[in-house]
């Protein structure tokens, strides 16, 4: 699956993801918005042009895949963390280059999709024995 294309914006679901060890403890926790439908997974955070080191995006799809993003339209540099059905990360792609159209893909099935600032993976020790788990705040929060 390719992901980029543009539409309108509308308001994302909003929580909290944890990156767990391999001890299960929590690394860092970030506030997310959920890319769950193909328009916002499409969009992602193109043309956002500040994130800090406490956002990022959680893209949810709905079953494991291959998949490819690219950076067209996407200013900042990004780790981009593909993640199997398990929570578990199966690669991520460092520091990936604003505003390119160069394929970035997972290396097996992935259900998830994390995206943070670039160098967030290496200033907080995320690699591929990492886990991730999330909370959605609930339409009333």
């Amino acid at each position: 699956m390719l992901q980029g294309c543009s539409s309108e914006p509308e308001e994302l679901a909003r929580g909290e993801l944890d990156f767990l060890g391999t001890d299960g403890q929590v690394i860092r926790t970030i506030e997310v918005e959920f890319a769950e439908d193909d328009a916002a997974r499409e969009r992602g955070l193109m043309h956002r042009r500040q994130l800090t080191l406490s956002e990022g995006m959680l893209f949810i799809f709905p079953a494991p895949d291959s998949l490819s993003f690219w950076m067209a339209n996407t200013p900042l540099p990004l780790d981009i963390m593909f993640v199997g059905a398990d929570s578990g990360i199966v690669n991520i792609a460092k520091r990936t280059t604003p505003l390119s159209r160069e394929h970035i893909r997972s290396t097996d099935l992935a259900q998830y999709v994390v995206e943070v600032r670039g160098g967030f993976s290496d200033r907080f020790g995320i690699d591929t024995s990492t886990r991730i788990r999330w909370n959605k705040m609930s339409d009333s929060e």
